[in-house]
């Protein structure tokens, strides 16, 4: 059954469906958006609640969603005003309504999942920005269009972080595709290391040779972590903490497949619960009352690289909006007291305390299954 948008009681009945799905299923996500401010924070979550829907429907089939038309259809309903019988799709049909966020956004979103489904192979680094830009590139920009920045510049810079931070999760998850019959990491690459992808794929092993080409896929997302940071500074100022955050720790994660030895099939990279504490503070420290993060000039330089050629479809498709939505999107740019700060940091070492003992409970699990 299909309604018109819903009325302001049902949207916190819907939002509150959304937060309550991502705190089981994204929690990492869940957690970084406590940073944002609050009207950011629920659009936020919707956006997140209707990638992570999309994303297990052509994963595991689910809703009847399996095929692309299926899902376009599913949009094309949501952007015309009559979304399904859902909390996810409603909260998502009220923000894109509030936010004018571009269809070929989620479109490109929809067909970088199918890829996915597909199981496209992919021979090069540029065919795998391809994927990356649709499946993360895409998040980066809608949360861009979310925070009320429309920049040609900042755009590309959060398709940059989108970009690396796939990058970055392919690096850490080889071992896990592997075992899931998924090859990711540049079929081009593997066999200048002297690896066959396919008999890789059909017996995965680690070995040096392999380790050399996560490095370099780990080397490639940090050009693109490095491009990006110019970015987060012209983001609204109380939204600067959470990206910034999201960017460090997911950074981090690349140090942690290093120090294991670049071996992402035999074990999964987790950054400690400390440690992501940790860089949540320098965040904090590195935006709280600062206008920019680099030098002004730097900044500059930095914020005008062009977009990635497999990016800049997403950078064109995001219009600049009247004078007058403009003027009411700078009001987003203030600067969060100190004591909402203090707050949120102190909300934050309870949470990875807990996702920390969770990890912990999870490795041991596995641990005895091995055994």
């Amino acid at each position: 059954m299909q309604q018109p948008l819903p009325d302001p009681d049902t949207s916190a009945a819907d939002l509150a469906a959304c937060r309550q799905l991502l705190s089981e299923g994204s929690r990492s996500f869940y957690a970084a958006s406590r940073l944002l401010p609050g009207d950011v924070r629920d659009d936020a979550i919707a956006l997140y609640a209707f990638c992570r829907t999309a994303d297990d429907a052509v994963d595991l089939g689910q809703g009847g969603l399996e095929t692309p038309a299926a899902l376009r259809a599913r949009l094309e309903r949501l952007y015309a005003g009559r979304p399904e019988d859902d909390a996810v799709d409603r909260a998502f049909a009220a923000m894109v309504r509030r936010r004018a966020l571009p269809r070929d956004l989620p479109l490109a979103l929809v067909e970088g999942l199918h890829w996915d489904a597909e199981g496209r192979q992919y021979e090069t680094l540029a065919d795998l920005q391809a994927y990356a830009a649709r499946v993360a590139g895409t998040v980066g920009a809608m949360m861009t269009v979310v925070m009320g920045v429309r920049d040609a510049d900042a755009l590309a810079r959060a398709c940059d972080l989108g970009v690396a931070m796939q990058l970055t999760n392919i690096a850490r998850d080889v071992g896990e595709d592997a075992r899931a019959g998924r090859l990711y990491l540049p079929r081009q690459w593997l066999r200048e290391a002297g690896i066959d992808p396919d008999a890789w794929l059909a017996a995965p092993r680690f070995c040096p040779a392999l380790a050399s080409v996560i490095a370099r896929l780990l080397a490639a997302a940090e050009r693109l972590y490095a491009r990006a940071e110019s970015g987060i500074a012209a983001l609204p100022a109380g939204c600067r903490p959470a990206i910034l955050a999201a960017s460090l720790i997911y950074a981090e994660i690349g140090v942690c497949v290093a120090h294991n030895g670049f071996d992402s099939l035999s074990q999964r990279a987790v950054v400690p619960g400390a440690r992501k504490l940790s860089l949540m503070l320098k965040s904090l420290t590195r935006t709280a009352g600062q206008t920019v993060l680099p030098r002004r000039a730097a900044l500059r330089r930095a914020l005008a690289q062009p977009a990635l050629d497999q990016t800049r479809f997403l950078v064109c498709a995001v219009a600049p909006l009247p004078d007058a939505t403009a003027e009411a999107a700078a009001e987003a740019q203030v600067v969060l007291p100190w004591w909402d700060l203090s707050a949120r940091v102190c909300w934050m070492i309870a949470l990875f305390e807990r996702l920390e003992r969770s990890d912990r409970e999870v490795a041991a699990t596995q641990a005895v299954r091995r055994a």
